[in-house]
Parts: structure tokens; sequence; C-alpha cells
């Protein structure tokens, strides 16, 4: 696990003359856990470097190429060889967008230090959207440093995961520093308008000719511009290295950093402030955020500046109280913003262990996309999504469920007749407000893969995933179509989940994210105990022709309906409970659960030949409500069931015998219902199928399933 830390071309990574990236890149990498993984690479004429791993680039001048672009270009040469877990690149987002071009699927994060509307490369709103895509992260140093790279784009990269702000950090004084402070006024930066040094001289010539005991000390050079000061309590020290300018901090009182101009952030406030000055700042750009107590200048003129800073001459117990709060409340410390880049290192390196260790705080967020029937008024309640829900809220996530046919139907348009545009839309919305660790679909075929893609590059650690129940069986109801319902999202997937064993399906792609579950039970659904008791009725069978039709299709041709007349025909003296034929129409809800409770055996009979391990949903209906199951042995549910459990039958004759000879004993009866449904309330319920998607989704181990064959 490596990782290449790139600087600005010229950045001087040397404590000779070390740049505002240098310092912070010095400072947080020394003390971070990976710094043994850490090389920095970058381009001086110093010889003397920052004590950490380091590659110059002596890049050569070309007749084609600016140095600037040569010098990227060296870069990726190493980086092929050296092939990094992550690059990062510091305030030059043109950068990126080379390296994006040369080397494909590569981890880069992206750190501005300054205005990202003046760096090439992220100036216009189209390459700002490209960085947002291709870029792992996107760390500000400020607030208003990201507010700015997000201007002119759309609500929905405000609140992305893929923007950070880590602020620039300082060592932290102690309160004894207090006790050694000068009569010192101290300015740091370059002495030009940008900066406010032309007021700053207007106005410490007063402040110095009333206390005539008070010196001011500046730092810094401009050759481009001349502002003239001169005092004999002023001494222009010009330029210092950083360790002498953090000893000046040490015994500074008052430090004025009064920029004109909107800085992204402020080393200078920064630092006095955690050695205990008493600050001094415009409300300018980031400058607000570097101190947690500090005078903050509303209007930068000679007159209020010279006005605050007289205040504090005066009042010395302000001054103090000021100094004591500076470094009482600094927490921008090398350490803290070192280990907020850490935290994001170690959750994109060890993704697995970051939702493993999620997962057993049980705080995942889940967002459930599935059909939850609202406006059928309760007539599908007791359905599979809702199972898998109580399943994931059982174990403790956070879950929002969000219902697409609901959401579907009641916003049709004329402009979006299938209602399918809002749907997607308010899908990537609800992502944005709700940010999800895991988003699980359940026959969302109206959201399309290409929003299931964008969701993923602005969610890089959100995991998807997708279950499905209907028939694969080739002979079945609509296979071609239910086949390209599965296959349509199954790539941008991080695990697909079945109720037919994926080995008996050849057109899965054979990349071992494709699952079998079984049809969950439902402690709360699945609440009868018909062992338990006397029934009046041998058999209960109940179809439909599509559970949102609701009652049957005339002229509908069904091959169960034939299997049901036959069997009633050879079975004499069984009382047979049957629903969805002979014009009888199906049963739903309450009234399901009503008739059911009065059966002593289910028939589990679906549509087509049977496949392994495929049955619907009534399985969990039959078995779950202590009814004796009579199985297809076809389906190869010997694999988890014995004939103690479910009745399996070879062939029509065969199921005959069975249900007569169950029906004539009764203690049979009560015994392999009592035990089915003791089974698979244990081993198929929806809390256990609801932690297999989570774990195999998030490739967390864990110990096997009764159902992984």
């Amino acid at each position: 696990m490596k990782i290449s830390i790139l600087l600005p071309y010229k950045e001087n990574f040397s404590p000779m003359y070390p740049g505002a990236v240098s310092l912070f890149v010095y400072e947080t990498s020394k003390i971070s856990k990976y710094k043994k993984n850490i090389t920095v690479f970058g381009n001086t004429d110093y010889k003397k470097i920052f004590n950490l791993e380091y590659v110059n680039i002596n890049t050569k001048k070309t007749l084609f190429n600016s140095q600037t672009k040569t010098y990227v270009n060296d870069f990726i040469k190493i980086e092929r060889k050296i092939n990094s877990s992550i690059i990062e690149v510091h305030n030059r987002p043109s950068y990126i967008h080379i390296i994006n071009e040369k080397i494909k699927n590569k981890i880069l994060t992206l750190y501005f230090h300054n205005d990202p509307l003046s760096m090439e490369g992220s100036k216009t709103i189209a390459q700002r959207k490209k960085l947002l895509r291709i870029c792992y992260k996107i760390i500000f140093n400020s607030s208003w440093s990201k507010k700015r790279f997000l201007e002119g784009l759309e609500n929905k990269f405000v609140n992305s995961n893929k923007l950070l702000i880590f602020y620039q950090s300082a060592n932290k004084g102690n309160l004894a520093l207090l006790k050694n402070k000068k009569k010192w006024i101290t300015f740091v930066g370059k002495l030009n308008k940008a900066k406010g040094y032309d007021v700053f001289a207007k106005s410490i010539t007063k402040v110095l000719d009333k206390y005539k005991d008070w010196r001011a000390l500046i730092i810094g050079d401009e050759k481009r511009e001349k502002i003239y000061l001169k005092h004999k309590n002023v001494s222009i020290l010009g330029f210092k290295k950083h360790e002498e300018v953090i000893k000046i901090f040490k015994k500074t009182s008052i430090t004025v950093a009064p920029s004109r101009w909107d800085e992204p952030f402020g080393r200078t406030s920064l630092e006095a402030s955690a050695n205990g000055c008493a600050v001094i700042i415009t409300n300018k750009g980031g400058l607000p955020e570097t101190v947690t107590d500090a005078k903050i200048l509303e209007k930068l003129n000679e007159k209020n500046l010279t006005k605050s800073i007289n205040q504090l001459i005066e009042n010395k117990k302000d001054r103090i109280s000021l100094q004591r709060k500076s470094i009482n409340n600094f927490y921008l410390t090398h350490k803290f913003v070192s280990k907020k880049i850490d935290d994001y290192r170690s959750e994109k390196l060890f993704l697995k262990n970051y939702f493993f260790i999620k997962s057993k705080l049980k705080n995942l967020r889940i967002l459930h996309v599935t059909n939850f029937n609202e406006r059928l008024d309760g007539r599908l309640f007791f359905n599979t999504g809702r199972r898998i829900n109580n399943g994931f809220i059982r174990l403790g996530h956070s879950v929002l469920g969000f219902s697409d046919r609901d959401i579907q139907k009641y916003y049709k348009t004329i402009g979006d007749f299938r209602g399918q545009k809002t749907l997607n839309d308010k899908l990537k919305k609800t992502c944005y407000n709700y940010k999800p660790d895991l988003i699980v679909t359940g026959h969302a075929d109206l959201i399309s893969k290409e929003q299931i893609q964008e969701l993923k590059e602005d969610n890089p650690n959100t995991k998807f995933a997708q279950w499905f129940l209907d028939p694969l069986n080739k002979n079945g109801p609509d296979f071609e179509r239910n086949k390209e319902r599965i296959l349509d999202k199954i790539d941008v997937m991080d695990g697909t989940f079945l109720t037919t064993s994926p080995s008996a399906l050849n057109f899965l792609p054979k990349n071992n994210k494709n699952f079998y579950i079984p049809n969950p039970s439902d402690h709360s659904f699945e609440t009868l105990n018909n062992y338990k008791k006397s029934c009046s009725v041998d058999v209960f069978f109940a179809l439909s022709h599509g559970v949102h039709r609701g009652k049957l299709k005339s002229g509908k041709e069904d091959d169960r309906i034939i299997f049901l007349e036959k069997l009633q025909k050879i079975t004499s003296n069984i009382k047979f409970d049957l629903y969805g034929i002979n014009n009888v129409q199906p049963i739903w809800a309450d009234h399901y659960f009503k008739t059911i409770s009065n059966a002593k055996m289910g028939l589990n009979l679906s549509r087509g030949e049977a496949i392994k391990y495929y049955s619907s949903d009534r399985i969990t209906q039959i078995v779950g409500n202590g009814l004796v199951c009579l199985i297809d042995e076809k389906t190869q549910y010997r694999d988890f069931f014995s004939n103690k459990e479910m009745v399996f039958y070879k062939s029509l004759g065969d199921l005959s015998e069975k249900i007569t000879k169950v029906s004539r004993d009764d203690k049979l009866r009560r015994q392999i219902a009592h035990n089915g449904k003791k089974k698979y309330m244990k081993y198929f319920n929806s809390t256990k199928v609801a932690n297999f998607i989570i774990n195999k989704t998030l490739e967390i181990k864990d110990k096997k399933y009764l159902w992984e064959k």
C-alpha cells in the first residue's frame, strides 16, 4: 500500500524556504500512521529537504511541452512503476486532468489551498464537474474555498461525500507562554495592499506614536510593490524561516492579519492564535475560520484598525483574556488534522474494515428501494420487501424506505408519462439528503442504470445491491423479461440476490457477486400456529394472475390449474380450499390469513418446471404459519429440510398419496408442521436474510448460513 503526494511545480519542500503547501504536507505526514507508506514528489533546487521520503523530479525543458506539463508527465512515468494506492495532488487541479488521461482507474485526491475559481483546471463549471467525477475526494482548506468551488453547480453536489474540509494546522502552545509576552505587535505576510499592509503601515505609525513602549515587528517582503513605513519602534525583518516566525509569535502580544482580499485560509492568524496572540483579522474569505477567538474588522480602514489595536493595548484584561481563549480553544493541531486525513485514507484503503466496523456498531444508513404498495391500501402489506425491511431495522440500522412504484404512479405528468424521470430525480435528491451507506433495490425496474452509475460516482463509499424474487426457469412465465430485468443493472451492483440458485442460471456473469437467498419469514407476519390445533381443511392453495392486478384475468392459461384439477380428481375424501381457479377470486391480506388459519397443509406450487431452490413467497406463509408444506423435490429443498420438516413429492400420484397419509395421521401432520416452522423461522427469517445481504454486499466475513451450499 503506497501513497504518492504530488506537490505543485517549484514548490520548495525544504525548511530553507517552504511554502504553505509544503508546511502542511510535512507537518501532517510526519505524524501520519501512514508515514512509512508516503512518498512526496516535488521539484526544488534546495538540497536540504524535509525529513520525509521524497523524490525530486528533475524536469528538463522541452520545445513542445510546458515545464509544468513535463513535470506531471515525468511523475506519471514514476507512478506507473510504483503503482500507488492513492495519488494526492496539492493545489493543482490541472494535474488531476493530466493524470486521469494517462492512468485510468486510479484513486485521485485533490487538495485546494487557494481559490478554486482562480486556478487552471477548475475555473469552469465543466472542469469542476469533471473533477467531481474523477476524484475520490476533493479537500478544501476552508468552507469559503468549498463554496467557491460549488458556485454555479447543482444542489446535488453541495452535500457530496467527495467534498471535505481539512483546515491548515499548527502546534498548540500552552498558557505558560502568556507570562513571556512582550509589547510586540506583529505583521507576517507579503507587504502589499492585498494583505492590507498599506492600512497597517498607517495605523501602526499612529499607535506607536501614542504608545511609545510598544514595538512592531514586520516579517515578509514584496518585490513588486513598495509601501513606505519608517518608525523608530518598527523592525522590518524581511523573510524569516518558519521556526523563527513561531518563536516571534510566542513572544508577541498582538498579531494583525488585515487582508483586503478573500484569503482561502490565513496561516498567520492560525499560528498566531495557536501561540497565544491576541489576533485582529478582517472578515474576508476563510480568515474567520482560522481562529476561534479574534477581533474581526467588518470594514478595513485606518480608523477601525487603529481603534482595535489601541483597545487591546489599553485594556490589558481584555488582551490577556483573548490570548488565553486563543490557546484554550485552539483545536486545529497537526495531530487533529493528520487524523482526519488518515481517516479518509483508511476509509478507501480498508473499505471492508470500515463497513465491518459500521456494521458491528449497527449504524449503517440503508436506502431500501422497492415497492411498498402504499397505494393499494394495505392489500399487499405482507410482502417480501417489508420483510427484508424489517430485517434491516431489527439489525439496528437506520432504514429509509423508498417506494418506487408509488412514487412513479403519483408523479406522472404529460411531460413524464411513465413518471420515470421524476422517480430517478427523486432518488438522486433523497441520496443527497440521506447519504446512505448502502442502497438496496428490489424489482426497481424504473430506476435506470445510468442513475445508479451517477450515484456511485457521486458517493464512492456507497454500496449497491439488488434482490429479485420472480421465477427464472426457462419454461416459466416471463423468462426473457425477468432475465433482462436482472441483467439490466447487474454490472453496477456490488451484490445480486435471487430466490433461485445462481448455479442453475447460466446467463449470470461469473463474478462471485450473485447469491441465493430464501424467501424470508418474519416473526411479525407469520403469527399462526396451525400445528397446535385441529383444522377442517386438508389442503390450501391460492394463486393470482399478478399481485398488482388483484383479480383473475379472463382467458389466461395456467399450468397450475391443470395440475390442481388432476390432483383433486385422484385424491378422494380430501378437503381442498383453492383460490384463483374456477372463477374463485384470489384472496389477500387479512382475508388470506383468516382463510389459511383453518388449513392443515399448504401446496407450494409454482408456475413452470421446478428449478433449484426457487419458490414463490407463499412458502413463507405456509411453513411460517405452521402448515405442512407440500413441495416438489426437484426444487432441491432437501438440501435444507428433511422429511420430518416438509413433505416432498416426485409426481402427481406421489403427492396424492402423501396428502392422504398426512391428512389421516394428525399426529404426523402436527409434527412435520411444527418442525418445519421451527427450522424455517430460525434459519430463514428476515433478519438473517437482511444480514446476509449486508455482509455479502460489503464483503464482510460471517459464519455460513444454512442456505449457503
